[in-house]
Protein backbone atom coordinates (compact mmCIF):
# COMPACT_ATOMS: atom_id res chain seq x y z
CA UNK A 1 0.00 0.00 0.00
CA UNK A 2 2.78 2.37 0.76
CA UNK A 3 4.24 1.76 -2.57
CA UNK A 4 1.24 2.29 -4.44
CA UNK A 5 0.24 5.30 -2.32
CA UNK A 6 4.05 6.97 -2.64
CA UNK A 7 4.00 5.78 -6.72
CA UNK A 8 0.62 7.95 -6.92
CA UNK A 9 2.75 11.09 -5.62
CA UNK A 10 5.94 10.70 -6.77
CA UNK A 11 5.61 8.89 -10.49
CA UNK A 12 2.12 9.79 -11.58
CA UNK A 13 2.13 13.63 -9.95
CA UNK A 14 -1.69 13.10 -8.87
CA UNK A 15 -3.21 15.89 -6.97
CA UNK A 16 -3.23 16.02 -3.10
CA UNK A 17 -6.89 15.31 -3.36
CA UNK A 18 -6.49 12.46 -5.65
CA UNK A 19 -4.26 10.35 -3.27
CA UNK A 20 -5.87 11.22 0.10
CA UNK A 21 -9.24 9.51 -1.87
CA UNK A 22 -7.03 6.62 -2.43
CA UNK A 23 -5.75 6.19 0.82
CA UNK A 24 -9.62 6.76 2.30
CA UNK A 25 -10.42 4.10 -0.29
CA UNK A 26 -7.75 1.74 1.23
CA UNK A 27 -8.82 2.11 4.74
CA UNK A 28 -12.62 1.81 4.00
CA UNK A 29 -11.85 -1.26 2.23
CA UNK A 30 -9.90 -3.15 4.87
CA UNK A 31 -12.51 -1.55 7.70
CA UNK A 32 -15.87 -2.42 6.24
CA UNK A 33 -15.45 -4.75 3.22
CA UNK A 34 -12.10 -7.01 4.86
CA UNK A 35 -12.92 -6.12 8.30
CA UNK A 36 -9.42 -7.04 9.01
CA UNK A 37 -7.09 -4.44 10.87
CA UNK A 38 -4.74 -2.37 8.46
CA UNK A 39 -1.83 -1.97 10.08
CA UNK A 40 0.29 0.38 10.04
CA UNK A 41 1.43 1.57 6.52
CA UNK A 42 4.53 3.97 7.33
CA UNK A 43 5.93 6.95 5.99
CA UNK A 44 5.39 7.69 2.25
CA UNK A 45 5.78 10.56 -0.20
CA UNK A 46 2.64 13.14 0.22
CA UNK A 47 1.23 14.85 -2.71
CA UNK A 48 1.69 18.57 -2.03
CA UNK A 49 -1.15 20.71 -2.86
CA UNK A 50 0.08 24.01 -4.52
CA UNK A 51 0.66 27.51 -2.78
CA UNK A 52 -2.10 29.34 -4.28
CA UNK A 53 -2.07 33.29 -3.92
CA UNK A 54 -5.51 34.73 -3.44
CA UNK A 55 -6.24 37.12 -6.02
CA UNK A 56 -8.19 40.20 -4.75
CA UNK A 57 -8.75 42.33 -7.90
CA UNK A 58 -8.01 41.54 -11.30
CA UNK A 59 -5.40 43.39 -13.59
CA UNK A 60 -8.13 45.31 -15.24
CA UNK A 61 -9.51 46.18 -11.87
CA UNK A 62 -6.55 47.56 -10.64
CA UNK A 63 -5.83 49.47 -13.45
CA UNK A 64 -9.57 50.81 -13.05
CA UNK A 65 -8.88 52.15 -9.62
Amino acid sequence: MRAFLEHLAVERQVAAATQNQALNALVFLYRHVLEQPLGEIGEFSRARRPRRLPVVLSHEEVMGV
